[in-house]
């Protein structure tokens, strides 16, 4: 009985070290909470700068203001109706400067569809001419390219307006791809004359007047070529060259070569 009631109080007193041990354990450090690479990814690319979303953002914003400067335009614009639709006004702080390099169609340039009848077509054609000849009817505002067999294709052009018009035959003598435009010292000084300032070089693309393609006539400074105006085929509007539509004088350019004949009349 002794011997039970010794085993007894070892035991009380085991159980009353353990409890007083686990009870220090509470106010010890805790360990430091680890999260797992997995969880804080999302986290750290929210925190991270979105460079593509403010590259987009600046874009938009530079979208909007060339916007808003076009719409500011457009009135200006509908009032000069009497003016040429190629010139751009550049102001300046003494007087209003145009600069007729550019063609800005206007509304009613916009509105004015293409007659029909100065779009490509076969055609019947006699002609003494070979085939292969290029010939240039001012007066119908036409241009054919003789064909085999008693055919031609005819385009619509623009000719020379009035004071400008000339005739006579020659040979295409270059060919050129997107022609750049320096326009001679008599325009130059023509145009100035009337306001509008014309560039000594313009470099070829689509806001050149001599548009996508240009057959030079033997060494004049005539040419035959395309244009950034293209209501204006069918018109007598040039200052001596054929102009025709860019997808039209790119079709004639395929089919003719250096040395190719070309009569004006």
């Amino acid at each position: 009985m002794r011997m039970i009631q010794i085993l007894c109080i070892a035991l009380i007193a085991i159980f009353a070290l353990q409890t007083q041990a686990g009870a220090n354990d509470r106010y010890r450090q805790k360990p430091p909470v680890v999260l797992s690479p997995d969880l804080t990814a999302p986290w750290v690319m929210q925190l991270k700068p979105n460079r593509k979303a403010r590259s987009l953002r600046r874009t938009v914003v530079r979208q909007r203001v060339q916007q808003r400067r076009v719409i500011r335009s457009l009135p200006r614009a509908r009032q000069e109706r009497r003016r040429p639709s190629f010139v751009v006004r550049k102001k300046t702080r003494r007087n209003t400067m145009q600069t007729a390099a550019v063609a800005v169609p206007t509304k009613k340039t916009i509105n004015r569809a293409l007659d029909p009848t100065y779009l490509p077509q076969q055609i019947s054609y006699s002609s003494k001419h070979k085939a292969g000849t290029i010939i240039i009817d001012t007066n119908q505002r036409f241009l054919y390219l003789v064909q085999a067999g008693g055919k031609a294709r005819r385009y619509g052009v623009g000719v020379g307006k009035p004071g400008f018009e000339w005739a006579g035959t020659h040979k295409v003598t270059q060919k050129k791809h997107w022609p750049d435009w320096r326009p001679p010292a008599e325009m130059i000084a023509r145009e100035k004359r009337k306001g509008r300032i014309l560039p000594k070089y313009m470099p070829g693309g689509p806001a050149n007047p001599l548009g996508a393609r240009a057959l030079y006539l033997g060494s004049t400074l005539y040419r035959i070529h395309g244009t950034n105006q293209p209501w204006t085929i069918g018109r007598a509007v040039s200052s001596g060259c054929i102009r025709m539509r860019n997808e039209d004088v790119v079709d004639l350019y395929e089919r003719v070569n250096n040395g190719t004949k070309v009569i004006v009349m």
